[in-house]
Order: structure tokens, then C-alpha cells, then sequence
């Protein structure tokens, strides 16, 4: 797992519920810092994730998202062992991965 970003993916019934906490500072570009300069947008702009390579989530984020974004989403279809990989990229190309295994809950 990426050191930007923490993951789980609990298998519960037949669905997968799936929890990601990505490490970022999400600058919206109005702020200003102690010296009164503004500080750049730093953002994240897009979201996906996939199971087992298929894609099964695609977000597209703007500047109205907290600093460390927290996502929740659940799958139907995965089984333990399933392999579910998470993707961000920023506005300023930076990018941040993470992948898990689901586990039973």
C-alpha cells in the first residue's frame, strides 16, 4: 500500500464495502498563507478505482473537497482475496495508488 493513501475492502454479505483515506493537502487556491501570498491550487481532479482490473469507479473532484479526502463506496460481485486498486491524480499531475485484497468483515 502507498504511503498517501490507507485502504480497506471488508467483504459483508454480497457486497464489498470499500474505504480509502488518501493523504493530500487539497489547496483550493484562495487561500493565503501567514506572509499574505496566495497559495497555489494543489487539488485533486480524478478518482478511479477497479476490481481486478476492471474499473468500477470513475470521480471527478474539484476544490470543494476536504484536505485528506475520505471515500466510501461498496461493490457488488468481489470475492475474498479480490484484488480492489485505487488511483488519484491531481492538478498538478501528481499521482497517488493504493491497493488491497478484500478480507471478510
Amino acid at each position: 500500500m502507498a504511503e498517501n493513501m490507507r485502504m480497506r475492502a471488508q467483504l459483508k454479505g454480497d457486497t464489498t464495502e470499500v474505504k480509502v483515506l488518501m493523504t493530500h493537502p487539497m489547496e483550493t487556491g484562495r487561500r493565503k498563507s501567514d506572509s499574505g501570498d496566495v497559495i497555489p491550487a494543489n487539488f485533486i481532479q480524478l478518482v478511479s478505482a477497479s476490481l481486478n482490473g476492471n474499473q468500477v469507479l470513475e470521480a471527478q473532484w474539484g476544490t470543494g473537497i476536504s484536505k485528506n479526502p475520505y471515500l466510501t463506496f461498496h461493490l457488488r460481485g468481489a470475492k475474498v482475496g479480490d484484488i480492489v486498486r485505487v488511483n488519484w491524480t491531481d492538478n498538478q499531475g501528481k499521482t497517488g495508488v493504493g491497493e488491497i485484497a478484500v478480507t471478510l468483515a
